[in-house]
């Protein structure tokens, strides 16, 4: 069917706009009210008029049903522990007495209260709090703050669809409390939880709603049959509900597999489906299924996690073939555009040739508008934008940019020797033992330090010309200088220069590397008021210069103890960038991991005797279906080895990871080859030793002893029951103690403290061994 055939008027919607506003007013908002200078409705006039504001560029784009409850001032799923009641025991109190304090303490936690437990929402880098559930939790019912959302987008004379996670979602997002059996599964509650959606949903009815989406993107993972019943009962009571909006069931980041029958065949009003990357296989599904007869789809087409304009023709074409597979057809973004930065518009240095390239939010819900405007109009009502859609495509594809002959040739000549360190971990470890010298459970750091206010000035005023690059430097070495005085006197025994000269893990590399181009204002949520500026990885990579050697060699010459060098890993380079979408992702990875390679050759001829290469992201990036696990680990683990391979054996290479689930990738840290891996540990209260343990892993780790995305200092008492519930996973001549993360976003006070209890605690252990004689 082609798009001139459209019966009606396709509509124009997305499930989710950025949250920070255009100079990130949301993150100041809320950092001020943690520290006292903003008031609680201050705070909430700013909400206000940030939702406001999306919701009016929206319209303005040709979005004709807007989203509300997709705001939040620090996690969508927080709101919805908030919306169904299930408080922690530990805040209980804090939420009673306020609210909005209680809040932040479930994120943050305080001195007395530990936060959350935080993870990867998925396959992205957005971190939520995950919900902590057990046989004793009561839900009730507090639809306030989507009630008032949508009140607000009423008023203004918006159509307007509250957006909340659904309840499947939700429970299979949850962990057992603690205290609460291992084994507990929350899935268990759905019967307890569903009266309260009930709640939930007759509220927003009476409110004004007409539809209401229930995002369920736990479907396109790996379910079992148990799984899937309990989401062919939730929708079938939901949909049973008669005091109720219609319904919009969404998944997204993936394919729905053997879910998707299982909701169509729901009674709800429609379906809301990701056509885009791995998921574009749910046209070929949903034509298998039947379709959907009369209910509407909303056809996710437009990617909403990456940022290269969409192929419009290719969009239309897709759209013109669903038509015939449901009563409705709406167009939408593959997924909530949180994902992605606000505007092009405002990125003046980025090459006007290179721009028209990229769509971020604002250029996404055009793209939308355009493509319902196709659908429902045809092709011709959208002639120019198509051939300008086009024009922009061919230019990518033709410009030199993507194509580096020299890179490329490099790239096929890799062998598979070039990805093995050429003795075995025990030869390793003795040589470096003895190169090292360090003591039993060596402390150290992960390897930023707090980045102050007068380090921001600094990089401010070296933009603006008030320094020179010289003038600069010598700021960065005052910082290094504090930085390994600091360490000695604490008494760590493997150190680091802090970073100080870095923006960001991945940015400052991105900066220094061919192919990659930086924004100035691409801003995206990481978590809470954490946001980041991930690079744009546009064309093929290499090194024109050292990158790091100046800075860990300066460190190294101030201290006689061993002094990290510090890089970000190429799976990370990659997952933490707007990644090239013409190419496969190892061949990208294998074009960062040489120049990378490189980085690690000139530390090691530098003197530099630790090398730390980070690879956060290796988990996050896993795959969500258990089917395409295997490819994606077979080059992301190449890709590490490739850029570590080359070393001698007595240089001592570690990695870093930190809140993920690492259970199921404990065979792939272990192929990672790497001598010593530190990873989070102190929220999930060292579960991540035991997993190690179980699996068998025969090198050196560093579970971490102080979570520091947390404001709260960890008494010495705390990190010595940490590390003897690490020995009892790991053998104590390969523990390592060390913080969750790097200590980038804590200030120095909190810093200093903390790490003086971390060493305190660390000999306390080391000397109860000795005296046993370990």
């Amino acid at each position: 069917m082609t798009t001139e055939s459209a019966a009606a008027a396709a509509g124009a919607t997305v499930f989710g706009y950025p949250r920070q506003g255009g100079s990130r007013e949301l993150k100041k908002a809320v950092e001020g009210y943690w520290k006292g200078r903003v008031t609680a409705d201050a705070l909430r006039a700013t909400a206000e008029d940030l939702r406001r504001t999306n919701w009016r560029q929206l319209a303005a784009a040709g979005i004709t049903e807007v989203p509300t409850g997709d705001f939040s001032y620090y996690d969508h799923v927080l709101d919805t522990t908030v919306m169904v009641g299930a408080i922690p025991a530990r805040h209980r109190a804090a939420v009673a007495a306020d609210p909005l304090d209680g809040y932040f303490a479930m994120a943050r936690g305080t001195q007395d209260a530990p936060p959350l437990e935080m993870t990867k929402w998925f396959d992205t880098n957005y971190h939520y709090l995950v919900p902590e559930l057990g046989p004793d939790t009561v839900f009730t019912a507090d639809p306030a703050q989507q009630v008032t959302a949508l009140g607000e987008a009423l008023a203004l004379g918006h159509t307007a669809r509250p957006v909340l996670v659904g309840p499947v979602t939700y429970l299979l997002l949850a962990k057992p409390a603690p205290g609460v059996a291992a084994d507990f599964e929350p899935l268990t509650l759905l019967d307890r939880l569903l009266p309260v959606y009930a709640e939930v949903l007759a509220a927003l009815r009476a409110a004004g709603a007409e539809w209401v989406q229930l995002d369920e993107p736990a479907l396109v993972q790996d379910r079992t049959p148990a799984d899937l019943g309990a989401a062919a009962r939730a929708y079938r009571e939901l949909g049973a509900l008669t005091a109720r909006p219609r319904l919009l069931v969404a998944s997204y980041f993936d394919r729905l597999g053997d879910a998707l029958p299982v909701l169509a065949k729901a009674p709800v009003e429609g379906l809301a489906l990701d056509f885009t990357g791995r998921a574009a296989a749910n046209l070929d599904d949903l034509a298998a299924a039947g379709g959907l007869p009369g209910k509407r789809l909303v056809a996710g087409v437009v990617d909403g996690r990456n940022v290269w304009v969409n192929d419009l023709g290719k969009s239309l074409a897709t759209l013109g073939t669903l038509l015939g597979l449901a009563g409705r057809v709406d167009v939408s973004a593959s997924c909530s555009l949180l994902h992605v930065p606000l505007d092009t518009a405002v990125e003046k240095d980025v090459d006007p040739q290179i721009l028209r390239w990229l769509a971020f939010a604002r250029q996404k819900t055009a793209e939308i508008a355009t493509l319902a405007k196709g659908l429902t109009a045809g092709t011709a009502a959208v002639a120019g934008e198509l051939s300008a859609n086009r024009a922009a495509l061919a230019s990518r594809a033709a410009s030199p940019v993507t194509h580096d002959p020299a890179v490329r040739a490099r790239t096929a000549a890799v062998t598979d020797a070039d990805g093995r360190r050429a003795q075995p971990y025990a030869e390793r470890a003795a040589a470096q033992r003895a190169h090292l010298g360090l003591p039993l459970l060596p402390t150290t750091t992960i390897g930023s330090f707090p980045q102050t206010d007068e380090l921001r000035v600094a990089r401010a005023d070296l933009r603006a010309g008030r320094i020179d690059t010289a003038g600069y430097e010598a700021r960065i070495e005052g910082e290094i200088e504090e930085v390994v005085s600091f360490q000695e006197k604490t008494g760590l025994d493997v150190l680091v220069h802090g970073e100080p000269e870095r923006n960001d893990m991945v940015q400052y590399f991105a900066e220094r590397l061919t192919g990659y181009l930086a924004t100035q204002h691409g801003w995206v949520q990481s978590y809470g008021t954490r946001y980041v500026r991930p690079p744009v990885l546009a064309g093929d990579i290499s090194r024109p210069e050292p990158m790091t050697v100046r800075w860990t060699s300066y460190a190294q010459s101030l201290t006689a103890k061993p002094v990290k060098g510090m890089l970000t890993g190429p799976v990370t380079m990659l997952a933490w960038s707007f990644v090239r979408d013409d190419q496969p992702l190892g061949d990208t990875a294998r074009q960062v991991a040489l120049a990378l390679r490189d980085e690690v050759r000139d530390l090691e001829d530098a003197g530099t005797a630790v090398i730390q290469v980070d690879e956060p992201a290796l988990r996050e990036t896993l795959p969500l279906r258990a089917a395409d696990h295997a490819g994606y680990l077979a080059w992301a683990t190449g890709a590490f080895r490739l850029t570590t391979g080359g070393v001698r054996p007595d240089t001592q290479i570690h990695t870093h990871m930190c809140y993920a689930e690492f259970g199921d990738i404990v065979q792939a840290i272990d192929d990672l080859d790497a001598d010593v891996i530190s990873l989070e540990a102190a929220r999930s209260h060292m579960q991540v030793a035991r997993e190690l343990a179980a699996h068998g892993y025969p090198r050196e780790a560093g579970p971490g002893v102080w979570d520091i995305h947390s404001p709260r200092v960890p008494g010495t008492d705390e990190a010595v029951g940490l590390l003897r519930t690490g020995l009892e996973a790991i053998p104590a001549e390969r523990l390592w103690v060390n913080p969750d993360c790097g200590l980038k976003t804590r200030g120095w006070a909190e810093t200093r403290a903390s790490l003086e209890n971390l060493v305190a605690a660390a000999r306390e252990v080391r000397a109860g061994l000795t005296a046993d004689g370990a």
